[in-house]
C-alpha cells in the first residue's frame, strides 16, 4: 500500500484530536441540537464538519476519551 493511499483509518486519524483527554474546558463536544448529533468546536464557536461515514466511529471514540456531551448550545451567541 503506498502511504498516499487513502483508508478508512487515514480518514479517521484526522479528526484524532477530537478525542484526545478533554482539557477544561473541553474544546470539542458531543452537541444534540434537536435529533440530530454532532461534534462542536467551541473555539471556533461551529459544528465540525465530519463525514456521515465517520461520525459514529468519531463518537464513538469521543465518548470513550470522556468528551462532554449534551443538548444545550455548547457555543458563544453569535454576532
Amino acid at each position: 500500500m503506498s502511504t498516499g493511499e487513502r483508508t478508512a483509518e487515514n480518514d479517521l486519524e484526522r479528526f484524532a484530536p477530537l478525542w484526545g483527554a478533554p482539557a477544561s474546558p473541553p474544546r470539542w463536544v458531543i452537541w444534540h441540537p434537536d435529533a440530530d448529533t454532532m461534534v462542536f468546536d467551541r473555539r471556533l464557536n461551529l459544528p465540525v464538519p465530519i463525514d456521515d461515514a465517520s461520525l459514529a466511529e468519531v463518537l464513538r471514540r469521543m465518548r470513550e476519551a470522556g468528551a462532554p456531551e449534551s443538548a444545550d448550545y455548547p457555543g458563544r451567541a453569535c454576532g
